[in-house]
């Protein structure tokens, strides 16, 4: 027969209660109680009946999680950092794709799919600023990136700005001076891109350098394809520069490409940083300096903060905004003074 929760309780020589709370992972249980009913578990192969749980709780142990496009590196990094979270704490996660598209991100914050999930986790693109109003919702809502802010949901997102400015200060600091960005959008402000160009252009008046808008190259997507062609840009209108700050690691490496192609050689004449440090950044040739912004602890941070809003709803306080630490990660393409990570 298929053991119960009696029989747990029973081989445990605990309370039917205590099995419930080990099972929920609740914090105030004894190690030593907790450790006798996790074996007994164990022993009997017993599984939770989680549909009667979800039922008598209103929960369905699922939340919801939407990225523009699981394509991009970065956000499908995020997104399994984000389901491993999840499932150490027995929860589920059903991903989406927006395609970065507005009125799909409007659509799926209103989606009767919601009633499928407990919460979920945002991270928009087509959306900005003056769509705050939609995040105004009935559900927990933790919201990622750098799109919309000061709404009425928590926002874990980077230090866009002070990491951007800190990767140009490096560049700087080793005697560069002609430093190329890629991947600027034409006249974003809010918005990764924007974000990351204040920081640039932050870093160069502090050090006294006049910023040059001949050494911007501007693209749409955060591909290595966009990378590699406006590099070419910059080097076909024969913009000299002894540097390139990537706006995002995909675009960095894109662009390390197209300078191999044309015989410039990293880091011996060009120097090169990224932004994201994605897995792949420590693999290429040469290794990819960039900036870690984070990411694991915006995911593990995403996810215990819409936990708490789904255990206790309405009753954890005003919404809250919680910035990840950075740090610069030195590699072959930018070797500087100090040892490389």
């Amino acid at each position: 027969m298929t053991p119960t929760l009696h029989d747990v309780a029973r081989l445990a020589g605990v309370s039917i209660k205590t099995v419930s709370n080990v099972i929920n992972h609740h914090p105030n249980v004894r190690p030593a109680t907790r450790e006798r009913v996790e074996l007994a578990i164990a022993e009997l192969g017993y599984t939770p009946n989680l549909t009667a749980r979800n039922l008598r709780s209103g929960r369905t142990g699922a939340f919801a999680l939407a990225v523009p496009d699981l394509g991009l590196s970065y956000f499908a990094e995020l997104a399994a950092t984000i389901i491993q979270e999840a499932e150490s704490r027995g929860v589920g996660v059903l991903v989406e794709q927006t395609g970065g598209d507005r009125e799909r991100e409007i659509e799926l914050l209103r989606s009767p799919r919601r009633g499928l999930t407990d919460g979920l986790i945002f991270s928009p693109l087509g959306m900005g600023q003056e769509d705050v109003a939609h995040l105004d919702v009935s559900y927990p809502l933790v919201l990622l990136g750098e799109r919309i802010f000061d709404g009425p949901s928590d926002h874990v997102t980077m230090q866009n700005v002070e990491a951007a400015r800190a990767a140009t200060e490096y560049l700087l600091e080793q005697g560069r001076r002609r430093i190329a960005v890629v991947g600027a959008h034409a006249g974003e402000v809010i918005g990764s891109a924007g974000l990351r160009l204040a920081g640039y252009r932050a870093a160069l008046d502090a050090a006294g350098i006049d910023y040059d808008d001949d050494l911007v190259g501007y693209t749409t997507m955060w591909h290595r394809a966009n990378g590699a062609e406006t590099m070419r840009e910059l080097l076909d209108r024969g913009v000299a520069f002894d540097a390139v700050f990537g706006l995002n690691d995909t675009l960095a490496l894109g662009a390390m490409r197209a300078l191999q192609e044309s015989g410039l050689r990293v880091p011996d004449d060009v120097w090169v940083v990224g932004f994201d440090d994605l897995d792949e950044a420590q693999y290429s040739i040469p290794s990819l300096a960039t900036i870690d912004p984070g990411q694991d602890w915006i995911a593990r941070t995403a996810v215990e903060t819409l936990l708490a809003r789904i255990e206790v709803p309405g009753e954890q306080g005003p919404a809250r905004r919680l910035l990840a630490d950075f740090r610069l990660v030195r590699r072959e393409s930018a070797p500087g003074d100090a040892p490389r990570d």
